[in-house]
């Protein structure tokens, strides 16, 4: 479904991602893990077209998306929930939801009752300003908003970012089942061990690089990686 051949991005001098290549097979769960400033939001923001690659080629379902503006982006299918949730706090919840779906031109009913079905807190929380939820609330909320522009692909930065641990086990669980319902997801997470549990693939990134690969368990038992990132 995803293809980034040899990406590079620079920021003036700094060159944040090296060169990377990876690919996200449709209906899979890929994670991205390594320590901060390994280059893995920049990876994020440079496919959803915030950032603008220095070289190398992204392609969407064999469709070059290199150049392409955000906007063109989210309409093709791909949507990223951002590090920090990026809510809007001065307005409902409920129209936090309906600007998830302002490039949609059809009924979005049936997706508002279908988040409230998987998000039963956040029809609860439909008219309370989104700034006045709890962190938990609010991370379900950006998921929710990713999800009204029907995406093909997720692509979610940090959502266990400073979240008790049974939030974090319930965010795990709805990204798992937001799979199941056929979305491929591709995930950057501090908490390793939680991400490459759920995981089919995983790419380790250190300084802009990708230092390791593979399946899911597969790095879940490597020596190496519970060295660095799973604190064993």
């Amino acid at each position: 479904m995803l293809k980034v051949s040899n990406l590079e991005v620079h920021f003036g001098g700094i060159r944040a991602v090296k060169g990377i290549s990876f690919n996200v097979k449709k209906g899979s769960i890929v994670s991205l893990i390594g320590a901060n400033g390994a280059g893995k939001s920049t990876t994020l923001r440079s496919i959803a077209g915030a950032v603008k690659p220095s070289g190398g080629k992204i392609l969407f379902e064999d469709v070059d998306i290199t150049d392409s503006d955000t906007s063109s982006i989210v309409k093709m299918g791909i949507t990223l929930c951002p590090e920090g949730r990026r809510i809007f706090p001065d307005m409902t919840t409920f129209d936090n939801l309906k600007i998830g779906a302002y490039l949609r031109k059809d009924n979005i009913d049936n997706d508002i009752k279908e988040i409230y079905q998987m998000f039963p807190i956040l029809k609860e929380r439909s008219w309370q300003l989104a700034g006045t939820l709890s962190g938990g609330e609010q991370q379900m909320l950006a998921v929710a908003r990713s999800l009204m522009s029907r995406p093909k692909l997720m692509m979610l930065d940090e959502p266990s970012l400073g979240l008790a641990p049974l939030i974090v086990k319930n965010i795990f669980n709805i990204i798992k089942e937001i799979n199941k319902q056929g979305v491929t997801i591709l995930l950057i997470e501090q908490n390793a061990n939680m991400a490459l549990k759920i995981s089919d693939y995983s790419y380790v990134l250190e300084t802009g690089n990708i230092v390791m690969e593979g399946k899911g368990v597969e790095l879940l038992n490597n020596e190496k990686v519970k060295s660095a990132y799973l604190g064993k």
